[in-house]
């Protein structure tokens, strides 16, 4: 039997058959890879969709647990006890309550957390402080790092100045939400040697830290105004007033962008004293008069602090 060689026609169909072959091989194989490349992408933006969702809420919980260390820090001198440093103070506080965080956070997760507070830090708002922290997480082979940054309101808190300054000993007192006085700060001012101690006896604040709403402060100028702010117990943003973070340490005045209250005295006496701004009462002591002599309520103040709130020239506040 004569065996028939294969013609040019027939190489043409082996050669062709062999690439198709050879092109579906190479497609099965970059479909595979794709698949696979396509799985393993899901599975890392997935990864890092958790992380993001984790440390969005650890940013919640830090603004949420900063502000409660302020607060601890406040209850301590509420209670008695002098804080020579309040930044570290909080710090310490706010490291305290984000290791039981990080557990509930392990717990819920599955991710391992540790912290720590970087710094407290003064803004350039006396209604907030700064807090950084850094935090890293761990899950099996994924990782995160940051440093989260977060303000802390410090709005209705209760105003530590008065007993850091004077101490609980003094006979300062808190109650129906406001700061009296007693006798304590006529016996600083004595202490002093301050004008007309005596018409600071029975002399009372705000308790809580409420941002007065009448912007310009001008505006206290204005009927019912004063009288308003005097009721609700607003606390006005000074240059010259402390921070709420050097109040704790009880410094009447410090350099950074701070508040003031007025202390409200209640006496039928018109001798010239200390103007009842709190920086003046407990740092800068330079006096000033009574608005309205007739008024046993009335505020006394020097003439800087009339204008910046408006009360020259008007009488119908």
């Amino acid at each position: 039997m004569k065996i028939r060689k294969i013609d040019s026609k027939g190489n043409i169909i082996i050669g062709s058959t062999a690439i198709l072959v050879a092109a579906l091989i190479l497609m099965c194989i970059f479909t595979i890879a794709s698949i696979n490349y396509i799985q393993n992408a899901n599975i890392d933006s997935q990864a890092n969709d958790n992380f993001k969702y984790v440390i969005d809420d650890y940013s919640a919980n830090v603004e949420l647990l900063g502000r409660e260390a302020i607060a601890q820090a406040t209850e301590k001198v509420y209670n008695g006890l002098p804080i020579l440093d309040s930044r570290d103070e909080i710090k310490k506080n706010l490291d305290e309550e984000l290791i039981i965080k990080n557990q509930e956070f392990e717990k819920k997760y599955g991710i391992k957390i540790s912290s720590k507070t970087l710094s407290v830090e003064n803004t350039d708002s006396p209604w907030v402080v700064l807090f950084k922290v850094r935090v890293t997480g761990e899950k099996g082979s994924e990782k995160f790092s940051q440093i989260i940054e977060k303000n802390a309101s410090i709005e209705g808190l209760r105003d530590p100045l008065p007993i850091a300054k004077l101490t609980i000993i003094s006979g300062v007192m808190a109650y129906d939400g406001e700061i009296h006085y007693k006798t304590a700060l006529s016996a600083y001012m004595l202490l002093h040697h301050l004008e007309s101690p005596e018409s600071y006896i029975e002399a009372t604040a705000p308790l809580t830290v409420k941002r007065c709403p009448y912007d310009p402060y001008t505006h206290h100028g204005d009927y019912g105004v004063l009288k308003d702010c005097l009721k609700t117990g607003y606390f006005h943003e000074s240059a010259d007033g402390s921070c709420y973070l050097c109040r704790l340490e009880g410094k009447g005045k410090c350099p950074h962008y701070g508040m003031e209250v007025f202390i409200q005295t209640h006496t039928p006496l018109n001798n010239e004293s200390l103007s009842c701004s709190d920086h003046v009462v407990f740092s800068d002591h330079y006096n000033g008069q009574k608005i309205d002599p007739n008024d046993w309520d009335s505020l006394i103040l020097d003439e800087s602090h009339r204008k910046k709130y408006g009360l020259v020239g008007n009488e119908s506040y």
